[in-house]
């Protein structure tokens, strides 16, 4: 099933694809091409200024064209946006996965598209623009089915056009409680295999609940804007991933960190008053474990290939307020202990049981902070048993 264009023997039927025809995404916005898929409203985009999130929130991890036809045929055009890092070996085009009746049928990429060209070392970057392509699935099962086309979980995709050779229709609801999820780049499924194979997409899987992803690259920062907009998002079951962010970027001292956890709890919970809200720790990660950030690139390797991050801080800035993830999880679970009283729906998760040293030793972190494909099975898998079976916060 790969790319390639139109095919003029099929008596092609074109649907507009409308909010009605996504999951996962809080916003749509109508570009000169089509659709482009938001994971943060409208009014919290105007409330940022960091180029970061601005590219990691139009980058659809988590969403997902849900459909039902009878269709044996489907093309989608799309205008990707592929990152492109100076000095770093090029990077794959995104895939986007195929579930016919939630079951993984295919996979594909689109070839093209406006290509962002980033300088790490000037912190400068620029766009270039291209062309649509379009992503081609033939020979589906015959009758009625749900389909999901999972969009690339790291590229920007604007939508175009939707094909079929059979009418479609939006997929029904299902009926199943939906998980609200914010984290970091890992969440947001950075090195995972493809867009339903990031942690949080095998835990929903796993758990039997539909997924809305905020895990935004570089970008858990317990901004307001981002609490607010979970606030005011429609959920059965809310978890935050707090620490490395905020470590790597050296974003503040533990003196503003606990209060401003406090203030993202507290706006949550002004629209989710007593939803199960799980705070998540980090996971293990040796290179901020005890040592402060900022994180910054190490470029020594390139040469292989290699692309590895280090911390740059010094660990005796602990001692006045520097942030590691050790810090970061002790008040963590101090603020959820502090709250629990008044909050019996508040619960805590130490990010260590989803991947601690054992984990590390056997799956080392490749680039020194990023989970690989099989370490976000194994993160998904331990959150799903420890998150949705009967003792867990998402029990139910």
């Amino acid at each position: 099933m790969n790319t390639h264009t139109n095919d003029d023997r099929i008596d092609w039927i074109t649907t507009p694809i409308t909010r009605d025809h996504l999951r996962g995404a809080l916003d749509l916005e109508r570009t000169e091409h089509g659709l482009l898929p938001h994971r943060l409203p409208a009014r919290a985009r105007t409330r940022n200024t960091d180029g970061q999130l601005a590219m990691a929130e139009s980058q659809p991890s988590g969403v997902r064209l849900a459909l039902r036809t009878r269709a044996t045929a489907l093309e989608l055009d799309t205008l990707p946006t592929k990152r492109v890092y100076v000095g770093v070996p090029p990077r794959p085009d995104g895939l986007y996965d195929l579930l016919v009746d939630g079951r993984p049928t295919g996979q594909g990429s689109v070839a093209g598209g406006n290509t962002l060209t980033i300088d790490m070392t000037t912190g400068t970057a620029g766009v270039e623009p291209g062309p649509v392509g379009t992503l081609r699935f033939a020979g589906l099962p015959e009758g009625s089915k749900d389909i999901e086309v999972w969009l690339p979980h790291n590229e920007t995709t604007e939508l175009v056009a939707l094909r079929t050779d059979a009418p479609v229709e939006p997929a029904p609801g299902t009926g199943r409680r939906v998980w609200l999820h914010h984290g970091s780049s890992i969440s947001q499924g950075s090195d995972a295999a493809s867009p339903a194979t990031t942690w949080p997409a095998l835990a929903a899987s796993l758990g039997g609940v539909e997924l809305v992803n905020l895990g935004l690259a570089g970008s858990a920062l317990l901004d307001p804007f981002t609490a607010r907009a979970m606030r005011d998002t429609p959920a059965d079951l809310i978890s935050v991933k707090i620490g490395i962010n905020v470590v790597n970027s050296d974003a503040m001292r533990l003196r503003a960190f606990g209060p401003a956890v406090h203030g993202f709890l507290d706006t949550v919970r002004e629209g989710h008053p007593t939803t199960p809200l799980l705070v998540v720790a980090p996971i293990l990660c040796p290179t901020h474990e005890d040592t402060p950030g900022p994180l910054a690139p190490d470029f020594s390797g390139l040469g292989e290939g290699r692309l590895r991050f280090v911390a740059t801080g010094d660990p005796a800035d602990r001692a006045s307020g520097k942030l590691t993830l050790n810090v970061i999880r002790d008040e963590l679970a101090r603020i959820v202990a502090q709250r629990a009283p008044d909050d019996p729906n508040l619960h805590y998760l130490d990010g260590r049981d989803l991947y601690g040293e054992g984990d590390a030793a056997e799956l080392p972190l490749p680039d020194g902070v990023h989970p690989d494909a099989a370490t976000h099975r194994r993160i998904g898998e331990r959150f799903a048993g420890l998150a949705f079976t009967e003792r867990g916060a998402f029990s139910g």
